[in-house]
Formats: structure tokens, C-alpha cells, sequence
């Protein structure tokens, strides 16, 4: 009998069939001001956060993503880029993990890291946006 820790919610199958904001195709055909770069060599995930800044009000203006992983970090990640289109760079870093489970319905228990990924790689594309930023 398979255990209810491994059932996906309806919200999670419909990011990961349906992923939203994904970077199909050459990265250089989006024009994005920063990326971040995360992995877990645990389990072998690795994820790239490309976003697009509103330099006037410090916004997401759009944001796209690529991840070779499971079906929990991919609905994570199309899922935290819904929450975080629009929102201005502070608050994209308020973002936590429990905010991608809660929005996805809750990923099963041992596949809640998949959601700290993703906020890790928006977390490093920020960094790298400022970083570059104060240079100018």
C-alpha cells in the first residue's frame, strides 16, 4: 500500500505538467539582468533563476527558471515564480519555503528541501542583481 507521504496535491501535478515561467530554449534569447545557481549534491538537483529587474521600483519584472530535478522542485520553483512576479527584491526575499508549500498545497514531507532550492537560487540571482548594481 503506498504511503500518504507520497501523494502530490493537485496543485503540485499541475505545476509540474504545467510548469509556469519556464526558460525554454537558449538562455540568451531572454534578456535577464541576474541569475542564480543553486544545487544539492544530495539528491542531485540543480536550479538557475533568471530574473528581469524594474530598475524604477525594484521589482521583479519577469522571471524565468530552468531545473534538472524531480517533480517536487520543478512545481517548487513554477510555483515561486508566481509568488515572486511582481514583488519588489525585499519582499521576493521574504519568500520562504513554507510559503511555495503552503502556496503548492503541501509537498510530501521528505520533499520539502525542493522548495528551499528555489528560493536559494532567487535568493543568489538578488544577491547578484545588487551586487552588480552597486558597481554602476
Amino acid at each position: 500500500m503506498e504511503s500518504q507521504d507520497w501523494v502530490y496535491s493537485d496543485i503540485v501535478k499541475d505545476h509540474f505538467l504545467n510548469p509556469r515561467n519556464f526558460l525554454m530554449g537558449d538562455e540568451s534569447n531572454f534578456k535577464y539582468d541576474a541569475v542564480g545557481l543553486v544545487g544539492n549534491p544530495i539528491c542531485g538537483d540543480q536550479m538557475k533563476m533568471y530574473i528581469k529587474v524594474d530598475k524604477k521600483t525594484d521589482t521583479i519584472k519577469d522571471i524565468r527558471w530552468k531545473t534538472y530535478g524531480c517533480a517536487s522542485a520543478i512545481a517548487s520553483t513554477s510555483a515561486l515564480s508566481e509568488i515572486a512576479k511582481g514583488k519588489t527584491l525585499d519582499d521576493a526575499l521574504k519568500i520562504t519555503a513554507k510559503d511555495i508549500d503552503d502556496y503548492l498545497g503541501t509537498l510530501p514531507k521528505h520533499k520539502f528541501h525542493c522548495s528551499i532550492l528555489g528560493h536559494d537560487a532567487l535568493k543568489d540571482a538578488i544577491e547578484k542583481y545588487r551586487t552588480v548594481e552597486e558597481k554602476r
